[in-house]
């Protein structure tokens, strides 16, 4: 069985990274997204409220499923048995980040492979830290977001609990 693993902060998910589950779930057999601690980010959501997002934005999705993970994530990937490692490449300034995380994965695990998939065009200026932006000045995030993660967001930025 070929797995493979999305790992991301998903703080909180958005239509980009629905875009990369959906293509990468057509190639493995099982596609893992994984929620990661970054300890360089402070996040909005809790790893709890960012699993829920994630579960309920990849229902209907068969050989999908969402996990949590504080740790290396080439640590993971030896851990579990997993293929490949999953990143979505939107733009050229994300390429030294995801450079620099390659080769440091590869030097932790050489026998990780990390595919890049890109995102609809559509998606290409789209992320997380944006979408809490647009949402924090009252802007309308309806087609950045499914449903469910635009009410979880507005709920938390008028500081209203679950």
């Amino acid at each position: 069985m070929k797995v493979a693993v999305y790992p991301g902060t998903f703080d909180p998910v958005t239509n980009g990274h629905i875009d990369i589950i959906k293509r990468a779930s057509r190639i493995f057999d099982k596609l893992i997204v994984l929620v990661a601690l970054h300890r360089g980010k402070d996040t909005m959501f809790t790893k709890e409220e960012r699993v829920e997002m994630l579960k309920k934005s990849v229902e209907g999705m068969r050989n999908v499923e969402v996990d949590f993970y504080e740790g290396l994530i080439a640590e993971y990937v030896k851990d579990k048995r997993i293929l490949a490692v999953i990143r979505g490449m939107r733009a050229v300034s994300d390429f030294e980040y995801e450079f620099q995380m390659a080769l440091m994965n590869r030097h932790l695990n050489p026998e990780i492979e990390i595919i890049y998939l890109f995102p609809d065009e559509k998606y290409t200026y789209l992320s997380s830290s944006i979408v809490k932006e647009v949402a924090s000045f009252g802007g309308d995030i309806s087609t950045f977001v499914p449903p469910h993660v635009e009410k979880m967001l507005i709920k938390k930025l008028r500081g209203e609990s679950e």
